[in-house]
């Protein structure tokens, strides 16, 4: 068999990167931008003035403006590959690596967020309050609101000498519909209803969450010979679950997240300012010379940062 050459390598790299488009979650809770520059400024503008009686003249009014910026930053991997292993690869060895590396690549965006969604207890938003916070205010709407909530049920996911005890699929759904109320619920700087639109929800189950929360989200159950509220929300909303095995810090905390997925801002952003490249020093190349080996190397310029607060909140089961 002949040697894997460049051509073939980075061909099956582009292949399998275009073949799977990463974690089917990304685009319901953040929104792609492009970028052409180091750090980008995000100007938020708050909601239009609300409708009013024409009495006199028109009043315009401006719009608040609240900033914030997201830095790009240069993310690599990088495979190394002896010639003599190359040519010996009649199994397919290296492009089973080479496609892992387009895998990698693909769910980067995935561990991003996911870094940012577990940061958002602790990390401001545009408005200068922590993403995940007890306390959100802005413009003409001076009452604090809440996207973290926490809900008292009756049992709670502890570990207790090796055994875990998980919430019930009815308080699970209970919880969720807690939620749901609060992003429904919340306003805008202009005191109007934030989200009386909303159709569309994802409830994000971290792995110790996952049978329970898939359950609760997928079947109907009865409650003191009643349906339960999370299923008669279903025949107003799209309620939807997915597991994400990253959030080990709220797993290990009795948390979840819940997000709005049907707005045109969504909580976080995705920024690209290039996109993967796979580069490569393999035949003739002084490194092939000097090493009888090759490198295949894969870089981007990304970075990921908070939208809207309101189309979030956090579930704190106690």
């Amino acid at each position: 068999m002949d040697k894997l050459t460049e051509r073939a390598i980075i061909g099956s790299f582009y292949k399998a990167l275009s073949n799977d488009s990463g974690a089917q979650w990304l685009d319901g809770v953040s929104n792609y931008f492009t970028s052409n520059q180091l750090t980008e400024t995000y100007a938020w503008l708050g909601q239009v003035p609300t409708f009013r009686e024409w009495i006199g003249e028109r009043k315009a009014k401006g719009l608040p403006e609240f900033n914030f910026s997201i830095t790009n930053k240069h993310f690599e991997d990088t495979l190394d590959f002896l010639v003599s292993d190359l040519r010996r690869d009649k199994s397919g060895q290296a492009l089973v690596r080479i496609n892992e590396l387009a895998r990698r690549a693909n769910s980067h965006w995935a561990s991003l967020l996911s870094t940012l969604i577990e940061a958002g207890t602790s990390t401001t938003c545009y408005d200068g309050q922590y993403f995940f916070d007890t306390d959100h205010t802005e413009g003409n709407n001076t009452t604090s609101q809440s996207n973290s909530v926490t809900v008292d049920i009756s049992t709670l996911a502890v570990e207790t000498a090796g055994t875990v005890t998980l919430p019930s699929v009815a308080e699970f759904q209970g919880v969720i519909a807690k939620g749901i109320e609060a992003i429904v619920g919340f306003k805008d700087n202009e005191n109007e209803p934030m989200n009386e639109d909303a159709t569309s929800f994802l409830v994000m189950l971290p792995i110790n969450y996952m049978n329970v929360g898939l359950q609760a989200v997928a079947t109907p159950v009865q409650v003191a010979e009643t349906q339960t509220v999370l299923s008669a929300l279903k025949d107003n909303f799209s309620i939807t679950a997915v597991v994400n095995p990253r959030l080990t810090t709220f797993g290990a905390a009795y948390q979840f997240p819940i997000f709005r997925t049907d707005s045109a801002i969504k909580s976080f952003i995705r920024q690209e300012e290039m996109g993967v490249q796979m580069k490569a020093k393999a035949e003739g190349s002084e490194y092939e010379f000097d090493n009888d080996a090759h490198q295949y190397g894969i870089d981007a310029w990304r970075n990921v940062g908070y939208g809207y607060w309101q189309n979030s909140c956090l579930m704190t089961m106690s």
